[in-house]
């Protein structure tokens, strides 16, 4: 069985947890989320924990046992503390701005690059970087995946955006290689 799944989770005093059938709501100081297990789980409370166990014993249940049991507990962190990412921004002229649930990005194009911010997204946006929170992981590592595809760091001059803990290998470009061959002939 898993080593992960067995693991209880603790239900912090100012959550509250309904978990009616398949389905699990949890409310906190942050906001809500509601998640429905999948059929082959079951979710019940006991002293104050939630305790998620599998309907079976196949490959497929222990699979999904470790999931869910993640899942529910990145519900409760959520609604307490939330998660957030940081993208920066490296480039000339690059800068962003959020108008009206609209995250507006000048990044060298000829035109700025509109990103609508879904709910229960919060955008900050600072000089060159990018704060995205909320109270869902799944939706804000999303959000922060889309922004960054506009512009995905390049290897040669390390330009684009990037997470803040990302490490982007650079590349000699040409004038470098020309020089540690001896140069042309």
């Amino acid at each position: 069985m898993s080593r992960i799944g067995k693991l209880p989770i603790e239900i912090p005093h100012e959550v509250k947890v309904d978990i009616s059938g398949q389905l699990i709501n949890v409310t906190g100081p942050k906001g809500s989320i509601t998640y429905t297990l999948h059929n082959f789980m079951t979710a019940k409370i006991e002293d104050g924990r939630i305790i998620v166990s599998p309907r079976g014993n196949t490959r497929l249940h222990k699979s999904l046992y470790g999931l869910t049991r993640t899942l529910v507990n990145n519900m409760v962190t959520g609604v307490t503390n939330g998660f957030s990412r940081q993208l920066e921004m490296k480039g000339v002229g690059y800068k962003a701005e959020v108008q009206d649930r609209k995250l507006v990005l000048q990044l060298g194009f000829s035109h700025p690059v509109e990103h609508a911010i879904p709910d229960g997204i919060e955008i900050e946006a600072k000089k060159n970087t990018l704060i995205i929170s909320g109270v869902d992981k799944q939706l804000v590592g999303e959000v922060a995946a889309q922004i960054r595809r506009y512009r995905p760091p390049e290897p040669y001059k390390g330009k684009g955006i990037r997470y803040s803990d990302e490490i982007i290998r650079r590349k000699a470009g040409k004038t470098a290689k020309a020089t540690e061959g001896g140069g042309a002939k």
